[in-house]
């Protein structure tokens, strides 16, 4: 996805934890941390299915997707991007790149793929528009 930025995308294939940025219809930010994968050009999370985050997605589908930064603000990888909430996506229980990913983390959390994939039934995949980074 980002071939000029090799050490951005080796970050998003092996980081557990981005942030995502949505903007309220009153425009107020919203930041939460979401787990995600990258899936050819888009980057893929699941969603509650009434959460803030997409009701903000649905009044304006531009977000920011943010790495955590070293601990003096180095190492930035900020992704803007357009987000659109995928009706008849497969759900995270059928999706096997997010499972592989994100199903040993589960028990942490006292999920199973069960309950996540009910718990999170929205898919919201972001296509970049822009990377800034350094």
């Amino acid at each position: 996805m980002f071939d000029d930025h090799p050490d951005i995308q080796e970050r998003l294939e092996r980081e557990l934890i981005i942030w995502m940025t949505t903007v309220n219809a009153a425009g107020q930010p919203q930041s939460s941390p979401v787990w995600y994968i990258v899936e050819e050009d888009s980057i893929v999370m699941y969603s509650l299915a009434k959460s803030p985050r997409t009701r903000n997605i649905a009044i304006n589908p531009k977000v920011a997707l943010n790495l955590n930064s070293s601990e003096i603000g180095a190492d930035l990888a900020i992704i803007e991007g357009t987000a659109e909430i995928v009706e008849d996506g497969p759900g995270a229980g059928a999706d096997a790149a997010y499972m592989a990913k994100y199903a040993p983390e589960m028990g942490t959390w006292n999920l199973t793929v069960e309950s996540f994939t009910r718990d999170y039934p929205i898919r919201i995949e972001v296509t970049p528009t822009r990377l800034r980074g350094s």
